[in-house]
């Protein structure tokens, strides 16, 4: 699964996905971009661990929804050559039953994963397309796929981010760019620990336990590299066969 080492960016880094993603990447001999907003620190712990394990990596630091500060921190990135793995891991939840859902609620998951994709993605598509190289790996989630009660902002903002990813891929298939997403089930996050007990993850997964971040870290991994060349425009689901 090698690929000689190519620049790569994981946006919401400083999250436990994030970081098992940044670190896999970079094991396979990529520079990784840790990228945070608020949580700075834990990107800059990941890039410490990866730089402790022999790996390249930096953390870099803007806000998704905002498209001037994410064009100017990525096109200064980019000074030090292209950044050709792009992994769209931002994302937040903030859920709510829709009749009680307030617009904030809405409008801010939509923002981050959705409206963050085309602020991050479209800067870097360029010159990725002059390298005729390029991996793009979208984080989505199995509740885009089966839905989830209380969560249909998330739910609209992951199946767009799916249908995006589709349409994408299609335009940029013949210069050497794949445009791949990933739907996670559940995963053991410190959230998502929280969220459900051994007991009700038994109910809900027919593999009866939750996936880890490493999982899902090995098959973006795999998307990203050589052996992955003829694999575009899907949603590959990896949640111990939820959906």
């Amino acid at each position: 699964m090698s690929t000689n080492g190519k620049r790569a960016l994981v946006t919401g880094g400083s999250g436990g996905i994030g970081a098992a993603i940044s670190r896999r990447l970079a094991a396979a001999g990529h520079h990784v971009y840790v990228h945070a907003n608020r949580g700075i620190a834990a990107a800059a712990a990941t890039v410490a661990d990866i730089i402790a394990a022999g790996g390249r990596a930096e953390s870099i630091a803007f806000d998704v929804t905002d498209a001037d500060a994410a064009r100017a921190a990525l096109e200064a990135a980019a000074l030090e050559g292209p950044i050709q793995i792009l992994v769209n891991n931002a994302g937040l939840h903030d859920d709510a039953a829709f009749p009680g859902m307030d617009r904030d609620q809405w409008h801010r998951v939509i923002d981050v994963s959705l409206h963050g994709f085309f602020h991050v993605t479209q800067p870097l598509l360029l010159p990725m397309i002059r390298t005729r190289w390029g991996r793009i790996v979208n984080i989505s989630s199995v509740s885009a796929l089966r839905g989830n009660r209380g969560q249909v902002n998330y739910a609209a903002a992951k199946g767009a981010l799916n249908s995006a990813a589709r349409a994408l891929s299609l335009e940029v298939a013949s210069r050497g760019i794949t445009v791949n997403s990933v739907a996670p089930g559940i995963i053991a996050t410190a959230m998502t620990i929280a969220a459900f007990d051994p007991g009700r993850i038994a109910e809900l997964v027919p593999m009866k336990r939750a996936g880890s971040p490493e999982d899902v870290a090995a098959l973006v991994a795999f998307l990203a590299s050589e052996d992955a060349a003829y694999i575009t425009g899907q949603v590959i689901s990896i949640d111990g066969g939820m959906a």
